[in-house]
């Protein structure tokens, strides 16, 4: 009986997961702007957004189903006039800082900036410490 539940419950939870693949890319997913100027800006814009699936990749390389949308939502903004760095922020806004390979510094993100320079300090506080002792000891 549990096992039947157990598949049971895993074929309910599969069943959106299957569905969001299945679904056709957005119309700019894999289609370039008509003007090369627009292209070069969503294309620049995309290098330096990450994908939030492959995480290893721009959303410029990722064939994920969501590297697309994004895609699709950069150009058609871009194409419409928006600037990119607008577009960026409504993406960090809507997806949260791990989306931009360009992290700013805000109070979110200041002790990824802040803690490895306190630990470069404290190295080469230790690192001095241990020089000047054994200048000292070789001087005596």
């Amino acid at each position: 009986m549990k096992a039947l539940l157990t598949t049971l419950l895993a074929a309910l939870l599969a069943v959106p997961l299957a569905a969001q693949d299945s679904m056709p890319p957005a119309p700019y997913a894999y289609r370039q702007l008509s003007d090369p100027v627009q292209e070069a800006q969503a294309k620049a814009l995309m290098e330096t957004l990450r994908c939030l699936k492959c995480q290893s990749q721009s959303i410029a390389d990722s064939d994920a189903p969501m590297a697309g949308d994004m895609r699709h939502q950069v150009r058609t903004r871009i194409a419409a006039g928006e600037d990119p760095d607008a577009i960026r922020a409504w993406l960090v806004e809507r997806y949260g800082d791990y989306v931009s390979y360009e992290p700013e510094i805000s109070e979110t993100t200041w002790p990824l900036f802040a803690i490895p320079l306190l630990l470069i300090a404290v190295a080469a506080l230790i690192i001095s410490r241990r020089i000047a002792r054994k200048g000292k000891g070789e001087a005596a």
